[in-house]
């Protein structure tokens, strides 16, 4: 009987339990909102990415996508707290002590904004992939741009990117892909489709809505799972006709022990199974493959589609057929057709200079492959293809990876390209621009610089531009891989970060060649020499104005300082102080009997009949 009346007793007070915690949740107040920094470009006043406030305990916090860090430590509330300011690229005001940082009142629900000055030329937007993108704006109460603004397809990290239009959408693929639920993700490329700006797009300064092709558990699905051992990485994705509609194709290499390829060849995009299935197996010896990222041009009357990283060196026909067919390839080479890498022969014309062309069956020449062939005294350092260096100190530097396209604004074609080597291994991108797709590619300036960080595989967006061109977006991958940092960035590691160059910055302006027709005029214009050689420039020059240069015009056969109309190109003055190391002095030579005038860099006699000015007439840069 006891028992039976304790237990009656006892199941009611267990009953209520619930109801009178839900009472009293019911009652209490919702939590503040956590404490807001807001940290701002101070030029542009938009929220700044990625940038590190850390206390002086160590305890760290990164702004998010719209530049927003949300602190929410109960031990900070109410009280003044230190933080440290500092970001790739960006810096914070120095106190007089040189500390670059700010003390903060933390108050819950408050906001303090931080504005941080740009040094990088490049603008960084927004991370396009991971987890947490926009999470610190949605905990104070920031809406956030894209659909999926926390966890998208359970992607927290992935590799390189390739994309392409293809059935009227952006066509999106990663490589090396991880998720939450295991430290092994997909090793056979990601992809994700988005709308067009302006076709349901997002504008790209706001961000891009990833619609990520997933497996059955919701994860990002293998997109190329090419039969074999390791993992699959795709390049060279390019769309063309093939069976009366549009087909995607790319080319694939497979992965085993430490970055070895063991496999090459070609796939075709299945629309009706979602995944790419190989059409092609290629020779491993083959001198000419199809890879990195793709461009079109057409010459002398036939489509093609060029190949390069960043260096557009292979082409092929526009046709489904010749992309399958690695005879139809061509590369452009010093090397005498049939030649090979590990035996090189130059192909010299008698009298010793050295030619280059396309050539089938023939591999080109890579940067590290010029290296060498000079350190054998084979090649000159004047005759080599890839010669990129800074434009302010003339230091030569190696281009590891990138891209090369078409800009409308610039009239000419743009590279972004990261270095290999430079003050962090794979962290410092450029920007270069050429009158044709070979180049000349000399001068380059820096446009992002990463401490102890890489930034690698950079890709432009074309798809994006704004505004004619001028602005363009381009995408790397930001990770402390092969960086000798051992400090991983939390949720930004291993992931894309979108940057924007506007390219009417004046700190973008780079000499160009300038080439002399037969009458001695001087232009831009390569003329009959416009073709992939880019032909030989007398000197460079401005295409516009930058700070301490000066105009010159052309007309009636000679330069003149003052004139009606455009200037032919900007120069600077020939007693310019501290010139820049890659600048020499331009003279101009005249012919007696009529006036003829021509101008040259070099200060010896070219003709007999005509004499050099006694002063220069200007400096410019060395062609």
């Amino acid at each position: 009987m006891t028992l039976r009346y304790s237990l009656r007793s006892y199941t009611p007070v267990v009953g209520l339990l619930p109801v009178l915690w839900m009472m009293g949740a019911a009652a209490a107040p919702a939590p503040a909102r956590p404490f807001a920094i807001e940290v701002v470009d101070a030029q542009t006043g938009r929220g700044v990415p990625l940038v590190e406030l850390r206390t002086m305990h160590a305890v760290a916090f990164f702004t998010d996508s719209h530049g927003i860090a949300a602190i929410a430590e109960p031990g900070f509330a109410g009280r003044q707290i230190h933080f440290q300011v500092r970001s790739h690229g960006y810096e914070f005001p120095a106190d007089g002590f040189g500390i670059r940082g700010v003390a903060l009142k933390v108050e819950p629900g408050k906001t303090a904004r931080l504005k941080i000055n740009r040094l990088n030329v490049a603008e960084r937007l927004y991370r396009v992939t991971g987890e947490g993108i926009y999470r610190d704006s949605l905990l104070v109460g920031r809406p956030a741009p894209v659909k999926q603004p926390l966890l998208n397809a359970q992607v927290v990290g992935c590799d390189s990117v390739q994309n392409v239009v293809y059935g009227g959408k952006l066509f999106w693929m990663w490589g090396d892909t991880s998720r939450t639920s295991y430290p092994l993700g997909n090793f056979h490329m990601s992809g994700a489709t988005s709308a067009l700006p302006g076709k349901g797009g997002l504008d790209p300064s706001r961000g891009v809505d990833l619609h990520y092709f997933t497996a059955p558990s919701g994860f990002a699905r293998e997109m190329a799972p090419v039969p074999g051992e390791g993992p699959t990485w795709l390049g060279g994705l390019v769309t063309l006709p093939e069976g009366g509609r549009e087909r995607l194709f790319a080319d694939y290499s497979k992965i085993r022990n430490v970055l070895e390829v063991y496999e090459r060849g070609l796939v075709r995009f299945e629309d009706g199974k979602g995944q790419f299935e190989r059409i092609e197996r290629f020779p491993l010896d083959a001198p000419i493959q199809p890879f990195g990222h793709t461009t079109r041009r057409r010459v002398d009357g036939a489509d093609y589609v060029y190949f390069g990283d960043p260096f557009p060196l292979v082409r092929v026909r526009a046709d489904a057929t010749a992309l399958r067919d690695l005879s139809q390839y061509e590369a452009y080479t010093c090397l005498r057709e049939g030649s090979r890498l590990a035996s090189p022969a130059l192909d010299r014309v008698p009298g010793g200079a050295l030619r280059y062309a396309w050539r089938r069956g023939t591999p080109a020449l890579g940067a590290e492959d010029q290296e060498k062939l000079i350190r054998q005294g084979k090649l000159r350092r004047d005759e080599a293809l890839l010669r990129l260096q800074d434009y302010e100190t003339g230091k030569p530097f190696v281009a590891h990876r990138g891209t090369v396209c078409w800009n409308a604004h610039r009239r000419r074609w743009i590279m972004i390209a990261t270095e290999i080597g430079g003050s962090s291994q794979v962290g410092e991108v450029w920007y270069a621009e050429a009158p044709a797709p070979l180049g000349p590619w000399k001068y380059a300036r820096k446009v992002i610089t990463h401490d102890r960080y890489s930034f690698y595989n950079p890709a432009q967006h074309p798809e994006f531009d704004q505004q004619g061109g001028r602005l363009v977006y381009f995408e790397g991958t930001y990770t402390h891989s092969f960086s000798g940092n051992p400090e991983q960035t939390p949720r930004y590691d291993y992931n894309q970060m979108m940057y924007r160059l506007d390219l009417a910055d004046p700190r973008l302006t780079l000499p160009a060649p300038v080439y002399a027709a037969e009458s001695g005029e001087l232009s831009f214009q390569p003329g009959a020499a416009a073709g992939d050689a880019g032909g030989e420039a007398a000197f460079c020059a401005l295409e516009r104005p930058a700070p301490g240069s000066v105009p010159r015009y052309w007309r009636e056969g000679r330069l003149w300082s003052e004139g009606v109309g455009a200037p032919a190109f900007y120069v600077l003055p020939a007693a310019t102080l501290n010139p820049p190391p890659e600048t020499v002095p331009l003279y101009e030579w005249t012919r007696a009997r009529d006036g003829a005038r021509r101008y040259s860099t070099d200060p010896e006699p070219f003709h007999p009949e005509f004499q050099r000015a006694p002063i220069p007439d200007c400096r410019v840069w060395r062609r």
